[in-house]
């Protein structure tokens, strides 16, 4: 397996982790009326390879963000655009081809302050091998900045939230098994076009999920998935952060938390 690095600055151009394969850039936005700012990762990829959304499936490598570096900041929230679905070898992946803005809203500890942003992030990109890359951005974000509008195209391109998609009901029957745990959950919604995949994040770091088996009887969407924690037997699953995500044909849905049936 081949590691690659690069170092991405905000007045600096772009960057290559390998000339052929990715360019990351940094955008560095606009500050929110909140007292954010607005910024995002930019990565080109080679045309064949492809890159990972947060839960990637079988076949791929989570990102991994490092903020440690960076000084005033309170917290960064991600704005996923929608993935797509690939099936390779019999694996089923989710994540980008060609391209991913990545919009993330950075809140400062003090708004009145600038904020100096240092990230160290992990990604995985694949063709017909899957290679990490790493690299690292740095910059003083400029308030108030200026608008970008292919951050703002990015935004647009979120899944709908359930109340968009005219989702009516989500519940999730847990049963415990001998090495964690099985979920079913069922949706109350419109088909979201043609086969439609379903993705469960538990809300907890280092469980195993399987993918989802799918099944839809007209209105209702169904979904089961095994979970496997760190000791490898039943745990704690909190319905509240439990995401649910639809991806179809037309649309992608994101639906936080889960009722009890």
């Amino acid at each position: 397996m081949i590691a690659f690095s690069l170092v991405a600055c905000l007045m600096g151009g772009p960057v290559h982790a390998q000339p052929d394969v990715l360019r990351a850039d940094l955008r560095a936005g606009w500050q929110t009326e909140g007292g954010g700012q607005m910024v995002a990762f930019h990565l080109t990829l080679q045309d064949g390879w492809k890159t990972y959304w947060r839960a990637p499936g079988d076949a791929g490598i989570p990102p991994h963000f490092d903020w440690s570096g960076s000084q005033n900041v309170k917290s960064v929230r991600f704005h996923w655009p929608r993935p797509e679905v690939f099936h390779v070898g019999g694996m089923q992946s989710i994540g980008y081809s060609h391209e991913l803005v990545l919009p993330v809203e950075v809140v400062p500890i003090d708004p009145t302050k600038p904020v100096n942003l240092r990230a160290a992030v992990d990604v995985g990109v694949c063709s017909d091998i899957c290679v990490p890359a790493s690299f690292q951005v740095g910059a003083n974000l400029p308030r108030p900045g200026v608008a970008d509008a292919t951050i703002r195209r990015a935004l647009g391109q979120r899944p709908s939230t359930a109340k968009e998609a005219g989702v009516t009901g989500v519940t999730c029957e847990v049963t415990p098994q001998k090495d964690g745990l099985r979920v079913t959950a069922v949706l109350t919604m419109p088909s979201t076009g043609g086969p439609e995949v379903v993705v469960l994040e538990p809300g907890l770091p280092g469980v195993w999920v399987s993918p989802a088996d799918v099944t839809r009887n007209g209105g209702q969407l169904r979904a089961v998935v095994d979970m496997v924690g760190p000791t490898g037997g039943a745990f704690g699953l909190q319905r509240d952060a439990i995401v649910v995500t639809v991806l179809g044909k037309h649309r992608a849905v994101e639906v936080k938390g889960c009722a009890a049936p």
